[in-house]
């Protein structure tokens, strides 16, 4: 058994007066990409530098202003993709870039030689302040950490007054989820008025949850408590820096919103140490899916994912929101079958608002096709491989047919498992469209003629091979189906009845096929069962549809 007693559990934060679970989110917040430096420190094999600056033009081109780029202070490698980035002057006047630095005065100074020729940067310093890193790490009290912060930032504004860098601080208390919001607040607050934050002047103040200790509410009552307990909230802009050590960073990120953050810094798809950071693609696209515009240019995701997968060599899981291979799929008969419904349904109403059962948002909005929506499998039902046919080949087929061909695609994936478009086209070809044996139409004849009562009717002559042997029947009927199935009749020694007839065009323009389909019965047997036929020609492929029945049925 679990010893979860080895466990306590974290305190909840006494604060009745929180708002945050009333709100919504209107609009989306300030971004800041830390691909460069959180995620990339916890790569197994880092970014070079040409690579970090593949995934920075990817960054810019998303639409992120502000891009934490590295800890140039740590490592010559650092430091050479900082200066690269400048001398190749690939820094857009619009785009901030942010620095993570130690509050120690030859880091400062070094970062600061890293800023040379920057028009704008965030410089973001930071010190541990939980209760446990103070007790088992520094051995250190609040007094102590706080001088550090303090002396930080009193070193980022003497180097700040001697650059021509446009400097804006950012500091944030990490662990900020294990340190006791009192002493957290002081801290923040004793480094607000060291630098002098004004409204005109902000200073960023991240609160992150380097580690994930606590429920998404607990997290944002602690965002929300600082929220209303800072000075001069106006000269601060709240930001937000969450893990996904319990799974739920995106949860914590939405509610810190909630909470009033202002800022998100995140990875794309969640890179980042340990667990990884929160994804913000998927706090963008859940924006995105409730009518919000997140403000990134997100529209590829494909090219997203291409572009992140060859940077960092890892690979998005396939159930990753929204990016996965697999997040547009559906398995389940009853699946399949509502969003075919919901498809046509969609396309008949042509309404204001994307409504399509099980698929939240449009996969084409965001660079994503149709293809992979439904994948065919044993639990699949009849609406998923009709779905295929249309969406994929569009045959239409008549909602009788939806069993039939169905059950013949369920064989198949009992044996083998997954079947894809391509196998059901071809099965679909094999079953009814080259049923063309031993009865092969060959050509026909339709005039009209006139009965012994005087009445008008479609007279049909049929040339066909039956085995191998070239024959010919003619048939009388109140039109060519008809005169056809009675030909078919006499000349075959057989009882048949045409149940249901339907048709559409494959394509458009005037050159466009035909398909039709023929619900045929033995009237001896009761046995009944489709076949199809088509051609540019509609009276061809009725004709052709009813020869695949009668071969289906007899032979």
């Amino acid at each position: 058994m679990l010893n979860y007693k080895r466990y306590k559990r974290v305190p909840v934060v006494e604060f009745p007066e929180r708002t945050w679970p009333g709100k919504e989110i209107m609009k989306a917040p300030v971004w800041c990409s830390v691909d460069l430096r959180d995620g990339n420190q916890a790569l197994v094999e880092p970014m070079v530098v040409e690579e970090k600056v593949e995934m920075f033009n990817l960054l810019v081109k998303l639409g992120f202003k502000e891009i934490e780029v590295g800890f140039p202070a740590a490592s010559q490698i650092e430091y050479d993709f900082l200066r690269t980035l400048v001398e190749r002057k690939l820094i857009p006047d619009d785009v901030q870039i942010q620095v993570l630095v130690q509050c120690r005065e030859h880091l400062i100074k070094r970062t600061f030689e890293a800023l040379d020729g920057i028009k704008k940067a965030i410089v973001h310093i930071y010190n541990s302040t939980s209760t446990l890193q103070r007790d088992v790490v520094f051995h250190k009290d609040r007094e102590d950490i706080k001088d550090i912060a303090v002396i930080g930032t009193k070193m980022v504004q003497r180097y700040a007054a001697e650059c021509d860098t446009q400097i804006r601080l950012e500091y944030s208390p990490e662990s900020f989820t294990g340190t006791e919001l009192e002493f957290a607040l002081d801290i923040c607050t004793a480094v607000q008025e060291t630098w002098g934050a004004t409204k005109e002047n902000p200073i960023i103040i991240n609160l992150p949850s380097t580690v994930e200790m606590t429920t998404p509410n607990v997290y944002a009552d602690q965002i929300e408590w600082m929220n209303t307990h800072f000075k001069n909230r106006e000269s601060i802009i709240l930001s937000v820096h969450p893990h996904n050590d319990r799974g739920e960073g995106v949860a914590s990120t939405e509610l810190a919103l909630l909470a009033g953050a202002d800022r998100v810094e995140g990875t794309l798809f969640g890179n980042g140490e340990r667990t990884g950071n929160v994804d913000i693609l998927t706090v963008a696209y859940n924006m995105f899916s409730q009518g919000i515009n997140p403000e990134l240019n997100i529209e590829n995701i494909r090219e997203i994912a291409e572009i992140y997968e060859r940077c960092t060599k890892m690979d998005i899981p396939p159930r990753h929101p929204y990016a996965g291979k697999l997040v547009f799929t559906a398995f389940s008969g009853s699946h399949q079958d509502a969003i075919n419904k919901g498809m046509q349904a969609l396309h008949e109403r042509n309404g204001e608002y994307w409504e399509v059962p099980y698929l939240p948002i449009d996969p084409s909005d965001i660079g994503r096709e149709y293809e992979p929506i439904v994948r065919i499998n044993s639990q699949s039902g009849k609406g998923g491989v009709a779905f295929v046919m249309d969406t994929f080949y569009g045959f239409k087929l008549p909602k009788g047919m939806h069993k039939e061909f169905a059950d013949v695609i369920q064989k198949i994936s009992e044996q083998q498992g997954e079947v894809a478009p391509e196998q059901i086209m071809e099965e679909f070809k094999k079953s009814y469209l080259d049923r063309k044996e031993p009865m092969h139409f060959r050509k026909c004849r339709i005039t009209d003629t006139e009965t012994g009562d005087g009445e008008f009717a479609t007279l049909a002559k049929v040339t066909y091979m039956d085995h191998g042997i070239e024959k010919t029947f003619e048939g009388v009927g109140n039109g060519p189906i008809d005169a056809v199935q009675r030909g078919m009749e006499d000349a075959l020694g057989i009882q048949i009845k045409v149940l249901d007839y339907s048709e559409h065009a494959l394509a458009s323009g005037s050159g466009a096929e035909a398909a039709s389909y023929i619900h045929l019965v033995d009237q001896t047997t009761g046995k009944a069962t489709y076949g199809v036929g088509i051609s540019s020609n509609i009276t061809r492929a009725s004709i052709r549809g009813i020869f695949s029945a009668v071969n289906r049925l007899f032979y």
